[in-house]
């Protein structure tokens, strides 16, 4: 079942397209966003989290159409959104910093305290729910933008660069959260880590110059790529053979 449908998304600045004529649908699953600087990935991140408003096309979200106020909110209540870079007031403990995010979402007060204990703990750190987020190292303080991200169980979960901090025994844990989540939510992760596309995603797509250039599996783009590609493994082989292909294509 689709529950995100983007259909001639525009998003510029000024004169300048960011994203162009971009067309995706996306089901309960984990998805992959690829590609290089600069190619709209976080501006797509952006009005997928409705932070952005599009220039021109129709996006719906769990069934909602942002074009509608009363959808906008809706939606609002049931997505989660990790940016690449959050703020956060650093007196708060971890706990209410998550407790936080969960009254912006309009959860039930009364189902506040149980959901933020289990989000944090799901990022390993219960430990920690009583330290100021002031004292958390980096990789600390991605967890717990993970666990904000997660603490209204959203059936739309956006992860910009989640494992950014993470050391590689904390990645592998957070690649097992995502396939869990991926159950029975949308779940999309934007990162230049190949590997845990790899490792987690059961789609990817690659966005190039603002535009959608593949959409497959990770197994598909794998074999998009072959031994006279860049790349240390198979699938940054095909990903940059696709991005050849499609440059090669738009010229």
């Amino acid at each position: 079942m689709t529950t995100v449908s983007i259909s001639g998304l525009r998003v510029g600045y000024g004169r300048r397209p960011v994203l162009e004529d971009l067309n995706l649908e996306l089901g309960v699953g984990v998805h992959g966003l690829l590609g290089p600087n600069g190619a709209g990935k976080t501006t797509l991140m952006r009005v997928l989290a409705t932070v952005l408003r599009p220039d021109r096309g129709d996006v719906r979200l769990l069934g909602q159409p942002l074009s509608d106020h009363a959808g906008l909110r809706v939606a609002r209540r049931r997505l989660g959104y990790l940016p690449q870079s959050f703020g956060f007031y650093p007196r708060f403990t971890v706990r209410e910093f998550v407790e936080y995010f969960a009254w912006l979402r309009e959860m039930p007060s009364a189902a506040i305290p149980l959901a933020v204990d289990r989000a944090i703990e799901r990022v390993g750190l219960l430990d920690r729910a009583d330290d100021r987020m002031k004292h958390l190292s980096g990789g600390m303080l991605r967890r717990a933008g993970i666990a904000q991200a997660i603490v209204n169980d959203p059936r739309l979960l956006l992860l910009d660069e989640p494992t950014a901090g993470l050391d590689p025994e904390q990645r592998v844990e957070f690649r097992a959260l995502l396939r869990e989540l991926g159950l029975d939510a949308v779940v999309v992760v934007s990162t230049h880590l190949v590997e845990d596309v790899v490792a987690a995603c059961t789609r990817v797509g690659l966005v190039d110059n603002g535009r959608l250039v593949f959409t497959g599996l990770p197994d598909e783009l794998i074999a998009a790529g072959g031994d006279g590609d860049s790349g240390d493994s198979p699938i940054e082989r095909g990903y940059t053979a696709v991005l050849r292909g499609a440059r090669e294509a738009a010229r």
